[in-house]
């Protein structure tokens, strides 16, 4: 039973709760050197955790210290299955619970995803990568869109390796659009191929990271993975492929139209893109974009969306896309207020000219009918001489 401290009326009861550990292994694992893994629950859930012994004591107001204790389990758990807990890990832990209480975090460890012998298995680190990795099974077209960081062409990646490796596909196809972020394509030497190879380094990165690099390159070269430019799947079909299109956000309208209908029997297809870093010249319309618009309601088709709260990259990538995406939300109220004020401007020129002619309309009927009352009376001066 939880003992109750004595506090101040005006203070909120407070509760005391022990969680014991037996096992100093897997009580190192849990709190961390120094017990840093501790500090994210206290700042998490506002209660005091210390350790003495193999004893862990949680202080503070009843329902915080339930969700504490609900999160040291949760953690204990992952821990007892040989899962890595640093502080970085147990925030990302603890935020997830926040977010989804009827989560157990043992479920990301039961969804991972088989690659290469000797290659440890890729789990979701979200709820987000969660619900992509089951898009992917379950869908033959899948789209995940979000910031850099949250895992989006990794997963596809880990995916398309494991259902290579287990011949549910006879090849995996790589592509990415030839458009350059800020650089020239023009002046590096050799073909488009050669050009854009340096742009497709990432999918090999990921490749390496799912196999050793021996029998990577020896399925590079025999063609059961091909890493091309967008450019050169126009006109094929491709049949029996987990087709995997990065940097979507670089495609144009017809592009990605281009590649959806490439898609051919038995093939799956995960586009990847962050719709807030278009490359494109011109202001021209991101492929990406209209493809989630067009198709969001079409059946088997899965759209995936990441939040800057899904970042898996440093801490700071985090805070750093959240202080971007600030700043563009500001630039759009400035400018939809901007937009506002010249429309009322319009209206109210609008108004003016119409007021202009409906004043100028009764001028010239006034004008006209005193012309015809002149008429008349001439007449009638004409007939009575």
């Amino acid at each position: 039973m939880p003992e109750i401290e004595s506090e101040a009326p005006s203070q909120p009861a407070r509760v005391t709760k022990e969680v014991e550990v037996l096992d100093n292994g897997l009580l190192l694992a849990l709190t961390g050197p120094g017990g840093a893994n501790l500090k994210p629950l206290e700042r998490a859930f506002g209660v005091s955790v210390g350790l003495r012994g193999n004893t862990l004591r949680l202080i503070g107001a009843s329902p915080s210290v339930a969700m504490a204790e609900r999160a040291l389990s949760e953690l204990l758990e992952l821990a007892r299955r040989g899962s890595h807990l640093g502080e970085r890990e147990v925030e990302r832990s603890i935020e997830t619970l926040r977010r989804h209480p009827d989560l157990k975090l043992t479920e990301m460890l039961d969804d991972v995803i088989t690659v290469g012998t000797g290659k440890k298995g890729v789990s979701p680190k979200g709820v987000a990568q969660l619900n992509y990795i089951r898009s992917i099974r379950e869908h033959d077209v899948v789209f995940g869109v979000g910031p850099a960081g949250t895992g989006k062409t990794y997963l596809a990646m880990a995916a398309a390796v494991s259902a290579l490796l287990a011949r549910k596909y006879k090849r995996i196809i790589l592509t990415r659009p030839a458009v350059e972020a800020g650089e020239k394509l023009g002046f590096l030497p050799g073909d488009l191929a050669e050009k854009v190879n340096p742009y497709l380094r990432p999918l090999y990165d990921a490749l390496h990271d799912m196999m050793d690099m021996e029998r990577a390159q020896d399925l590079l070269q025999r063609g059961t993975i091909e890493v091309a430019p967008l450019a050169f799947m126009r006109g094929r079909t491709l049949n029996s492929s987990f087709v995997i299109l990065d940097e979507a956000q670089n495609t144009t309208i017809d592009q990605m139209k281009m590649f959806l209908t490439r898609l051919g029997y038995d093939s799956k297809a995960v586009i990847t893109g962050d719709v807030t870093q278009v490359d494109l010249p011109d202001g021209r319309k991101s492929g990406l974009s209209d493809a989630i618009r067009l198709l969001s309601n079409v059946e088997g088709i899965a759209i995936n969306r990441f939040t800057d709260v899904d970042v898996v990259r440093h801490p700071l990538v985090q805070r750093i896309i959240r202080a971007y995406d600030a700043r563009t939300e500001a630039q759009q109220q400035q400018q939809r207020r901007e937009n506002g004020g010249a429309r009322s401007e319009r209206e109210e020129g609008l108004r003016y000219r119409v007021r202009s002619l409906e004043r100028d309309t009764r001028d010239d009927r006034d004008d006209g009918r005193e012309e015809r009352d002149e008429l008349d009376q001439d007449g009638e001066t004409a007939r009575e001489d």
